[in-house]
């Protein structure tokens, strides 16, 4: 074995380390406020830069296609029973990948192309992966959409009933990536059933709260429910699969593997397996429920300045600002927070333009400054901030503002780092 195979990488590829060092130093730098981010415990870092990377496996544990593997299926294992600990279920598939694989193995499970599938709205919050045209789900079958009320901007679950009779959706979704609202998963499943459809959950963006017992579970009335392992629920990439089916647990299983997957991340396995241990703590149920207090904190300060927040207020860990009444779009105000340091993104909101760089709405999240320690008089301040950020940006002067609140987020940063060395 040569020297080099045995070098860091500060030794072997300084262009890369170096990036590694300064996407290390951003994020001690910044508050991250970009909602499907958050921050993984020390636990789940040195799992995924374990050596068990190094291991390729494919099947199941006790039913694999290569030999050695009997530590990677310890910790597929305990992935499986925390998950159904923790959610409450009968069958669990830590295996996906992502969410979006997640997903797709669903459809591959429940689905013929040209099915028909009805799904919540980008616009109104929905997620690609759930029959978007631009992605295979909206290629492969036949995607309808539900919107949200005009006025209180949540789903009017009466219209969505008319809606699902309507279509017949063989598939009916519930869950996206921008809907900051509870969903009623009780009237979902009953409106599944009155159209003889499955109900879909892709609580992805809620899966930590719901986890922590601060959000309504989708158990058990939903179907068939699928996730991500990061997010609210701190952990990983990677997507988890759950439901209580027992007639569908081999059937998903070769919906993965080798259905839309092969050989699995055997790290991301021992890493989703301690961040599922870690949800099952009383530190973690605290952590959700600050998160949400954070979350209603942010969106009340910036109503308090005269943002419009888009249904009015939060009960999970978003805030969407609808930027429209300042003349700004979701770009513009990315762009000015983030020269103060503060991470978001741009987004669509209900009646948007269907062109991304018109869009209007901002999307927050409270997970990872959350993470790092943050309650409800830093996410005032960060919301003060914010107002200050977007209405210097709309009357175009925004150096004084900028340099302000980079002090500010500086000493915040300080006061909270991201690990403590």
């Amino acid at each position: 074995m040569s020297a080099h195979f045995q070098n860091n990488v500060s030794i072997v590829d300084p262009l890369v380390a170096n990036a590694l060092l300064n996407e290390k130093k951003r994020q001690q730098d910044q508050i991250e406020l970009i909602a499907s981010e958050n921050i993984v415990s020390r636990a789940v870092l040195d799992a995924l830069g374990h050596e068990m990377t190094n291991k390729t496996l494919e099947g199941y544990p006790g039913n694999r296609f290569h030999g050695g593997g009997k530590f990677v299926d310890i910790v597929e294992q305990a992935a499986i029973d925390r998950a159904k600990k923790l959610f409450g279920c009968g069958y669990a598939n830590v295996q996906p990948h992502s969410g979006s694989q997640a997903n797709l193995a669903v459809f591959f499970l429940l689905l013929k192309p040209e099915d028909r599938v009805l799904s919540l709205d980008l616009a109104a919050g929905g997620h690609l992966s759930h029959g978007l045209k631009a992605n295979l789900s909206g290629r492969w079958f036949e995607a309808h959409h539900y919107g949200v009320d005009a006025e209180s901007e949540a789903i009017n679950y009466d219209e969505l009933e008319k809606l699902a009779y309507k279509i017949q959706p063989k598939l009916l979704i519930a869950g996206g990536s921008a809907y900051p609202r509870e969903i009623d998963f009780e009237r979902m499943g009953q409106i599944a059933k009155k159209v003889g459809a499955w109900l879909h959950v892709d609580m992805a963006h809620i899966a930590g709260l719901v986890a922590a017992g601060v959000h309504p579970s989708p158990f058990p009335h939903a179907d068939i429910v699928t996730c991500t392992t990061t997010k609210t629920l701190r952990g990983p990439r990677g997507g988890l699969i759950l439901t209580n089916n027992e007639d569908w647990m081999k059937r998903l299983q070769a919906a993965v593997f080798p259905g839309v997957q092969g050989s699995i991340h055997t790290q991301v396995l021992a890493a989703k397996a301690i961040c599922l241990g870690e949800a099952l703590t009383d530190d973690f149920k605290n952590y959700a429920a600050q998160v949400k207090t954070n979350a209603v904190t942010m969106a009340e300060t910036l109503i308090n300045r005269g943002i419009r927040i888009v249904s009015g207020g939060t009960d999970t860990h978003i805030v969407l600002l609808d930027l429209s009444s300042k003349g700004l779009t979701g770009k513009q105000a990315e762009v000015v927070l983030e020269m103060a340091n503060i991470t978001s993104n741009k987004n669509a909101i209900p009646n948007d333009s269907t062109r991304p760089p018109e869009w209007v709405g901002l999307r927050l999240g409270t997970g990872a400054a959350t993470s790092r320690g943050m309650k409800e008089a830093e996410f005032k301040k960060l919301g003060e901030m914010i107002a200050n950020l977007i209405d210097a940006e709309a009357a175009g002067d925004v150096r004084a503002i900028v340099d302000r609140c980079s002090a500010q987020v500086a000493e915040l940063c300080s006061k909270f780092p991201v690990y403590k060395e």
